[in-house]
């Protein structure tokens, strides 16, 4: 029974963090579209928060908050947040920033 248990356990690990390799791939995908979509050049892309909890459509799912740097002028760097349940984009928190042309 315990062999079962043990069994569980690294199964449920192991597709927790397969499944947060797939949110923080689309997290950086987001990131590189919304900098694209602002003309500003990518800088990093990081978690700061990942827990489970219930999204919007009522299921249970993970919630997720990344934070992404951007530069717009090459002398600045800029924080920018994206909030993601699941692999689903919710919002963006972009702060205001330099623009070039």
């Amino acid at each position: 029974m315990i062999t079962l248990w043990i069994f569980i356990l690294i199964f449920s690990s192991c597709s927790f963090f397969w499944f947060s390799r797939k949110i923080a791939e689309a997290a950086r995908e987001h990131a590189t579209q919304q900098s694209e979509k602002l003309n500003v050049q990518l800088l990093s892309v990081a978690c700061q928060k990942r827990r489970l909890g219930v999204l919007k459509n009522g299921q249970l799912g993970i919630k997720s908050e990344f934070l992404f740097e951007f530069s717009s002028d090459r002398d600045n760097a800029y924080k920018a947040t994206l909030y993601l349940e699941n692999q689903t984009l919710v919002k963006i928190d972009v702060p205001p920033h330099r623009i070039i042309d």
